[in-house]
């Protein structure tokens, strides 16, 4: 278990870098283009990149971290144990689903995107588009992994408390 939650925990904190690149990148962006009049394509296309790449690929650590977005009207006041039925039915009515669905359609046009090496529509633009795709299937398996560890975890507490009141 412990296991399963390193690999978000290791993820979120390396790709937490990609801030601090973001902006070095943006400033030298903005600085070539506003004082020096030169544009980089491949450098704004960077940005998206990246900016996609953090979000996507530290939802298991958000996740690991309860911070994702519920309705905190319910949640936020909830006894642990309701926090955990919660949990445990929005994991398997919610969550497995929306991953499940996400792998689904997300291989064949990740698989495509590799099997042609797609690249930038713009001629000078960076030309890995499918590495970026690759994301649309790590982010996924990211969720999966920190959703069973969430399952679990609800699992044993609901046990728990449910031994207790019998």
């Amino acid at each position: 278990m412990n296991f399963l939650k390193g690999i978000n925990e290791s993820v979120g904190k390396n790709i937490s870098w990609a801030i601090i690149i973001m902006v070095v990148v943006q400033i030298v962006i903005v600085l070539a283009r506003y004082v020096f009049g030169i544009g980089f394509i491949k450098l704004q296309e960077l940005m998206i990149y990246m900016h996609g790449m953090l979000f996507t690929l530290a939802s298991g650590y958000t996740l690991l971290h309860d911070e994702h977005v519920r309705v905190d009207v319910i949640y936020r006041e909830s006894s642990l144990l309701n926090k955990s039925y919660i949990n445990f039915f929005g994991s398997i009515f919610l969550l497995f689903p929306f991953i499940y669905i996400l792998i689904k359609t997300s291989l064949p046009y990740v698989q495509r995107s590799w099997r042609i090496l797609e690249g930038s529509p713009v001629t000078s633009g960076l030309n890995a588009i499918y590495i970026l795709k690759t994301v649309l299937i790590i982010f996924p398996l990211l969720l999966l992994i920190q959703a069973i560890v969430l399952l679990i975890d609800s699992i044993k507490i609901i046990r728990k408390n449910h031994g207790r009141s019998s």
